[in-house]
């Protein structure tokens, strides 16, 4: 089993290497950073001035993914599906393939001085999360739990990045 980074657009090489680092040890198997996806224009929605999370995860999809493999597109814009105002992430479980945007993770987004531990930490979160669906888990009702289903910035805060005792048995590594 092995994880794959793949960076959407322009991600900071430092941020690929931080998650590539700390996902290793969670799930214990090897995570590689590869080439990802540079062309964004055709998931951008003027009107919304967000990018259709479905159609990147789409792109990812494409470049094939083996059979041990979970692949994690990170992209540093800001994501959306049509029925929500914005997404931290998604996954499609068959294709064990998800995308997390870092774009509403930083304090500055919010107008606050920059905390980079925190930005990192919320990173992580939500990486861990979306690899998790590709793993075989569903959203747990357990607030702390790293599968606790994030509508807010301050969901991602409170959970811990790691899986409760309840969904850490059911991951399928």
């Amino acid at each position: 089993m092995k994880i794959t980074l793949k960076p959407v657009g322009n991600v900071d090489n430092r941020i690929m290497e931080e998650l590539r680092e700390k996902l290793s040890q969670i799930f214990g198997c090897p995570v590689e950073i590869k080439s990802g996806i540079d062309s964004l224009e055709h998931a951008y929605d003027s009107r919304r001035r967000q990018y259709f999370s479905l159609l990147l995860l789409n792109n990812i999809k494409a470049k094939g993914i083996a059979k041990d493999e979970r692949v994690l597109g990170i992209a540093d814009v800001d994501l959306y599906v049509p029925e929500l105002n914005f997404v931290f992430g998604e996954a499609d479980v068959n294709y064990r393939a998800a995308i997390i945007s870092l774009y509403r993770l930083r304090q500055e987004y919010y107008g606050l001085p920059p905390d980079e531990a925190l930005f990192l930490e919320r990173a992580l979160k939500e990486a861990v999360h979306e690899l998790g669906h590709t793993f075989g888990l569903e959203h747990c009702s357990n607030a702390g739990c790293v599968m606790h289903f994030s509508n807010s910035l301050p969901d991602t805060d409170w959970k811990e990045a790691a899986f409760c005792s309840r969904c850490h048995p059911k991951l399928k590594i």
